[in-house]
């Protein structure tokens, strides 16, 4: 009998490729989404509950039905731009839909927690190589609000032992490269998907927020970590929350930051296609540069990011991009 795993955010872009790798390891993905952003579509690889994390009901209802050993946590409201106008709305559905499922959790037994935070958590802080123990000064609601839930699972892990392990991610882009699931956003918000709808003329153009920031070429500079990657990160993480091991934070990115002229030349190369762009301001709470020390990952989880590469990224997310996508 195979081990069930709930999976919160399942039919989003992370959640259902994490779905996929955790079928092909073995486990059962339940997948706990409301549908507000996620796709009916995605959800291939396990039960469906439809449920929100602001209603208790609903998780109590999740775990009773599917008794989990572990919970992935990956729902979450996540445009920074957003978060920097309504801080309120992030901090209640981030935080308090955090909080019901860890409650929910705990009350049905399951205190296995995989937690899907973030960069942002560390702010900006340019010319470093963030690792694990960089200082975290969020300086947008959504990095805060996953630092707040970073602190209620050590919180809970003290109180009442709950097993976590936490990853904070750099830019994750790519699809599935055998194409049944994929990145689709409404509304999209992601550079490489932006970028390969105005290749294929599903809109005008790229806008480039910010040319003048003091970096190589005057625009942001990013790491990025293809989908596949990231989310064999997960299931080694849950393998290690099982086995014991206790509770642990991971980086994951590559160590390398590439700017967006520079994910914009790949781009070309790729698709031998232009790209048509336009010059835009900065947008309120980005940062600069954002770039990973996953070397924790690597020697402890024996994490190896063999995709996170700009050609397979950009590439597999173009065969995406040339389907049909997910219907509405």
């Amino acid at each position: 009998m195979t081990q069930t795993v709930l999976v919160t955010g399942g039919a989003g872009y992370i959640g259902a490729h994490a779905c996929k790798v955790l079928k092909a390891a073995g486990f059962t993905p339940v997948t706990f989404d409301n549908l507000n952003t996620g796709w009916q579509d995605a959800v291939k690889y396990g039960p469906f509950f439809k449920g929100d994390l602001m209603n208790r009901a609903d998780v109590d209802a999740a775990f009773a039905q599917y008794q989990p050993v572990a919970v992935l946590h990956f729902a979450a409201l996540s445009l920074v731009g957003e978060s920097m106008t309504d801080p309120g709305k992030y901090w209640r559905v981030n935080v308090m839909g955090a909080l019901n499922l860890i409650e929910g959790a705990l009350a049905a037994g399951c205190k296995n927690f995989v937690f899907s935070s973030t960069c942002a958590t560390y702010g900006d802080q340019d010319g470093v190589l963030l690792d694990e123990d960089s200082v975290q000064r969020p300086i947008n609601s959504y990095g805060a609000s996953k630092r707040a839930i970073e602190d209620m699972l050590a919180n809970f892990g003290a109180s009442h032992g709950l097993n976590h392990v936490i990853f904070r991610y750099f830019n994750v882009a790519g699809c599935d490269p055998e194409g049944e699931i994929g990145e689709q956003h409404v509304p999209e918000t992601h550079l490489i998907p932006l970028m390969l709808d105005a290749v294929a003329g599903k809109r005008p153009a790229l806008t480039v927020f910010g040319s003048d920031y003091p970096t190589r070429d005057g625009t942001c500079i990013r790491d990025y970590v293809h989908v596949m990657d990231l989310v064999a990160a997960h299931v080694l993480g849950l393998r290690w929350l099982l086995d014991g091991r206790g509770n642990r934070v991971f980086n994951l990115g590559t160590g390398t930051g590439f700017s967006v002229r520079e994910v914009i030349d790949h781009s070309r190369a790729v698709t031998n296609r232009d790209v048509p762009i336009v010059e835009g301001a900065r947008r309120a709470g980005d940062a600069v540069a954002l770039v990973s020390g996953s070397a924790r990952a690597m020697q402890e989880l024996g994490w190896e990011p063999t995709r996170s590469n700009l050609r397979d990224m950009i590439g597999d997310a173009w065969t995406w991009a040339q389907g049909k996508g997910y219907s509405a």
